[in-house]
């Protein structure tokens, strides 16, 4: 009696990658139950897996990518499908400790909560857009997205100054050109 070969996952559609995700850790799932996997194996998966989604992205994140890559938003540069630590963002602008992450119905989760917990507690600030907001609001993802990223620029920005950063060379006590009559 032979055992009928399991199906291939289909690649085709908006649900397929989130099926594809779901997947893809499991063999590492699988190992850290028998005994643990070492952080070099966990890496080698957690990269590869990444590849993987760069080279399949969902019709939202191909959508949201074409904006953001090559410092078309702003100027400002983002990565995509980026590994943090045993996580994989969506988007990051690492200059301004930014992930933004395109959403179908498979988020929303406890594993999400503990996922953005965590990267909140690394330093990272996240974005969640629905991917319907991606492709019928696409501006106000835009200004939104814009929005966090000059907030976090202006407050680096004030962060870098001294209190006395904007004085005159002359120690503020006189403007130049200014007189006293």
């Amino acid at each position: 009696m032979s055992t009928p070969s399991p199906q291939p996952l289909s690649r085709e559609g908006r649900g397929a990658r989130e099926t594809l995700r779901s997947k893809a850790l499991s063999p590492l799932r699988e190992r850290v139950g028998r005994g643990g996997v070492d952080d070099t194996e966990r890496r080698r998966v957690i990269r590869s897996r990444a590849k993987s989604m760069r080279r399949e992205p969902t019709d939202a994140e191909h959508r949201l990518w074409q904006i953001l890559r090559a410092k078309r938003l702003s100027g400002f540069k983002f990565r995509r499908q980026v590994p943090i630590d045993s996580f994989i963002a969506d988007f990051v602008c690492l200059q301004n400790r930014l992930i933004v992450e395109a959403d179908g119905g498979q988020h929303g989760n406890e594993a999400d909560a503990r996922r953005d917990a965590y990267l909140k507690a690394q330093g990272f600030r996240i974005l969640r857009f629905w991917n319907n907001d991606i492709f019928n609001n696409e501006e106000g993802v835009l200004t939104t997205i814009v929005a966090a990223l000059e907030a976090s620029d202006a407050a680096s920005s004030r962060a870098d100054r001294t209190p006395l950063s904007n004085l005159s060379p002359a120690g503020g006590e006189r403007l130049m050109g200014a007189s006293n009559g």
